[in-house]
């Protein structure tokens, strides 16, 4: 049994364990269909999707499964990752405006968060949570799905992602949870939404709209009058929000079309090389047992007394020798597992030197779309907060 099918094994016990778990476990296998609006969806009934850069999570403890893996490829696909959902999310009809924000990003209508659990080429696993703005979670799910060189044979032909059917099941389920709401809920969505970015920037003028209940759930409890002239200029600060994260999110989509071919070839080969190895240490293992079995053999020979005659001798020494030289055969294998592993690294040192993080220029001053695309938002919301005050007179949050 391989080391991934142990850990199938494994995982599959775990599910069986823990069936009660509120966490949602999806294997993706095969070709998993987009699920597409059949007609055309009113505009005051499309929520915009706000999707997080993925937290890259933790690269495998194991050395052996952690080989050629390093945090700077991580944190690339932590970035290039929601932009493939993204683009999915936008071919579905089911939503408004679809884009890809800095961890902590306030005012969104729906959020989607993930965390890369496993991304070495041959398997992708995600965990997915999704919630609205009035914090209702829609749902926390893991997927995972695994693919061949084969697979990247025919993604080459077609144009598309590898793993486009783990982002297609993503978009169904968020297109599944989408269809159980009715046109109140999608305005009290919306409306939390635009109250909670109000209260973000000056919640002495607006924090006594809101509601925010023990159990994590935003509600209004009234809303401003429409003519109200500090609302006017809270919804007009807001615009500016929308026309700075539809720049960093173009700046995100640039960064993922650098980095689509050679990420892609960089799973490829990965992948590849990976499968050699695999198949190189199973022959290992092989050639080894057999010669311990061939030394056994003999050893048994000779205990059991048959071993004296002539004939016997020369089968015994023969199986001796057959039986050293099928496991130096076999550690000469792990020699050869060991110029894989190399290749994996230098394949992965590779993508690390070619996937560099874009230059941007915000407000004047440049900075690196890495994960300070977080920092740089925080500083675009304290200037709209000095902004906000400087026109109301009014404080805003303190820095």
């Amino acid at each position: 049994m391989t080391n991934r099918e142990l850990h199938f094994l494994l995982l599959t016990v775990l599910l069986l364990l823990t069936g009660c778990s509120t966490t949602a476990h999806r294997g993706v296998d095969g070709h998993v269909p987009i699920r597409k609006a059949v007609t055309e969806t009113p505009e005051d009934q499309l929520l915009d999707v706000w999707i997080e850069l993925f937290d890259p999570g933790k690269l495998p403890a194991d050395a052996e499964e952690a080989s050629g893996l390093s945090m700077n490829i991580r944190e690339a696909e932590a970035r290039y990752q929601p932009e493939q959902l993204r683009n999915t999310l936008e071919k579905t009809g089911y939503w408004g405006a679809v884009r890809v924000v800095p961890r902590g990003t306030e005012g969104s209508e729906v959020l989607v968060q993930g965390t890369i659990l496993a991304s070495d080429g041959e398997q992708l696993a995600l965990a997915i949570t999704a919630r609205d703005a009035g914090g209702r979670k829609w749902f926390e799910n893991t997927y995972r799905a695994e693919a061949t060189p084969e697979d990247y044979e025919a993604a080459a032909r077609s144009q598309r992602e590898v793993f486009q059917s783990l982002y297609n099941s993503i978009a169904n389920d968020l297109a599944q949870y989408r269809s159980t709401l009715v046109p109140a809920d999608i305005l009290a969505i919306r409306r939390v939404a635009e109250m909670r970015f109000a209260t973000d920037l000056a919640p002495d003028a607006f924090g006594g709209y809101l509601q925010h209940d023990s159990d994590g759930r935003y509600r209004v409890r009234h809303l401003p009058a429409r003519d109200d002239p500090m609302y006017r200029r809270v919804r007009a600060i807001r615009e500016r929000d929308f026309l700075l994260i539809d720049t960093l999110d173009g700046h995100f989509d640039n960064f993922s079309r650098e980095m689509q071919q050679p990420y892609f070839d960089w799973r490829k080969a990965r992948t590849e090389e990976a499968t050699a190895l695999h198949e190189i240490e199973r022959d290992a293992l092989k050639r080894k047992l057999l010669g311990i079995a061939a030394i056994a053999g003999a050893i048994a020979i000779e205990a059991s007394g048959r071993g004296n005659g002539a004939t016997a001798g020369v089968l015994r020494d023969t199986m001796v020798l057959g039986g050293v030289y099928a496991i130096k055969s076999g550690f000469d294998k792990d020699s050869e597992t060991q110029i894989n592993r190399d290749a994996i690294e230098e394949l992965g040192e590779s993508f690390s030197s070619e996937a560099h993080p874009l230059v941007v220029e915000v407000e004047g001053e440049t900075h690196e779309l890495t994960g300070s695309a977080e920092v740089q938002y925080a500083r675009w919301r304290a200037l709209l907060k000095q902004i906000y005050a400087s026109e109301t007179g009014l404080p805003g949050t303190p820095d």
